[in-house]
């Protein structure tokens, strides 16, 4: 490959043409492919390459901790989970229609697992996601009231196709968190779909976020177009056993 092809591909930012290339055209010499198959092979790898990068690429963006799939979920340990109801899900029909998922149980029973991998497979299908703690979003929302940037913040939060909001529970709030929270569901709704991850059912939302008439009109929004998911089952961590003394 010669000086000047090497700095095209550089110019044009085609890495993985510019990797493989000097092995393509051995190839090529010695089984004399047409035109339109050299040139399409070349480009069909350099397409999946970018497809990969820029997955790479919206993982980062979302956060997203833990790469699980619906492929490895331990559905025979959580039987009480439908397996064929998560992979519909995981066809994303309910982006589509900003519908919203909301998974319910204890502690340990899977629910970010299941939450994440709906995330992942709507990053690989190239839409926008963000992974985020509750308690990190009601933080991130509180230090917007001190700067003043809450309509920026909710600007950002609401344009994302899928927001997955994890480990909701008893937090201490400030009724001014509890307020942009109120705002930003109310700005999703019936635009983007959003996945909550919690331990508490419906009712003790009122609990948690203080108010009576702004808590029933929250619940009202959220579960217009939503799944709720309820997991009794086992907890899916398994203790380590005690050191021998």
């Amino acid at each position: 490959m010669n000086d000047d092809l090497d700095q095209l591909l550089e110019n044009l930012k085609l890495r993985r043409l510019k990797q493989i290339l000097p092995r393509e055209l051995e190839r090529a010499e010695k089984h004399t492919p047409s035109y339109s198959e050299f040139l399409a092979r070349l480009l069909r790898e350099e397409y999946q390459s970018q497809e990969m990068r820029f997955l790479e690429h919206r993982i980062r963006r979302a956060r997203l901790p833990e790469r699980w799939s619906l492929e490895t979920y331990p559905w025979e340990q959580q039987p009480g989970v439908s397996k064929a109801a998560m992979m519909q899900l995981a066809q994303l029909d309910f982006i589509d229609r900003a519908a919203n998922l909301v998974f319910i149980g204890p502690t340990g029973v899977g629910k970010t697992g299941l939450a994440s991998a709906i995330l992942l497979a709507a990053l690989r299908a190239g839409r926008r996601g963000l992974f985020i703690k509750a308690q990190d979003l009601f933080d991130e929302m509180y230090r917007s009231l001190a700067d003043h940037s809450s309509r920026k913040l909710l600007d950002r939060l609401t344009r994302i196709d899928l927001l997955l909001i994890d480990e909701m529970g008893y937090l201490n709030l400030r009724p001014e968190q509890s307020n942009i929270f109120f705002k930003l569901m109310e700005e999703r709704y019936q635009k983007a779909a959003t996945i909550i991850t919690t331990n508490l059912e419906y009712e003790d939302w009122y609990a948690f976020l203080g108010q009576k008439e702004m808590v029933g009109a929250l619940l009202d929004r959220l579960r217009h177009h939503c799944h709720t998911v309820r997991i009794d089952g086992q907890s899916l961590r398994t203790p380590q056993p005690d050191l021998a003394a």
